[in-house]
């Protein structure tokens, strides 16, 4: 009889979010670099051998290994204490003004839902975090990275979040929770992320690169144009 059904309980979603050029009209780890440059813990050489790695990654071909060796060499041997008030400084000073507010209304509007919010990045764990922390999400993913007595050493550990690394960590990462999701969304701006894409339910190219574009548009996928105050100076 219809008082003995039990009541249906509607599963919540889970939103996805890459972080650079996403969440944030910048690239944080290349902020991050100008950052260190710019406290003296880093050569300015460093800026421009990261450009040039970064020009690797818009083509898709970026050895990431790589890319997190060059940028972790300024900070290894620091302790995570020592580091801590540098990343809160970052996060305030170049992450914050960098938010598009757009992306803070789509996590507000899937929290409103009752959805699960996540950020996965290529991007280093000790970045990734505390601005996960300030957008109030569930959870990150990232680049993890090696400690060793509370210290860094200028290694990563694990799968890299990068490219299909995103997929395996996402899927790894659902194993490990106990709550089903109804489905599955997933924004992002670039086609290195394509594999995450096309792993999700509702796919959104936000500000996509012309290659995930163009693929975007061919697949009927939703685009989504955010602005920020400072996109003319950019």
């Amino acid at each position: 009889m219809l008082s003995n059904t039990q009541p249906i309980t509607k599963l919540p979603n889970l939103a996805i979010f890459d972080l650079d050029e996403t969440l944030i009209a910048a690239d944080s780890a290349s902020l991050w670099v100008r950052f260190i440059v710019n406290k003296g813990l880093a050569s300015p050489l460093l800026i421009e051998q990261e450009q040039n790695l970064m020009k690797d990654y818009a083509k898709g071909s970026m050895d990431m290994q790589s890319y997190m060796a060059a940028t972790l060499a300024p900070i290894a041997g620091m302790s995570t204490g020592e580091l801590a008030p540098l990343i809160e400084e970052f996060v305030q000073t170049c992450i914050r003004p960098a938010l598009f507010p757009a992306a803070i209304e789509r996590i507000e509007w899937h929290k409103r839902r009752g959805d699960t919010v996540i950020i996965i990045s290529a991007t280093g764990e000790h970045l990734v975090r505390p601005i996960a922390e300030l957008l109030l999400v569930d959870d990150a993913l990232a680049i993890n990275l090696e400690t060793q007595n509370n210290t860094l050493t200028g290694n990563t550990v694990g799968t890299l979040s990068y490219r299909e690394g995103k997929v395996v960590r996402l899927e790894a990462w659902l194993e490990s929770h106990s709550d089903s999701f109804n489905a599955l969304y997933c924004y992002t701006d670039s086609i290195n992320d394509l594999p995450l894409l096309q792993a999700v339910d509702h796919p959104f190219a936000v500000n996509p690169d012309p290659a995930l574009a163009l693929h975007a548009q061919m697949q009927e996928w939703t685009i989504m144009n955010w602005h920020h105050e400072n996109d003319i100076q950019r």
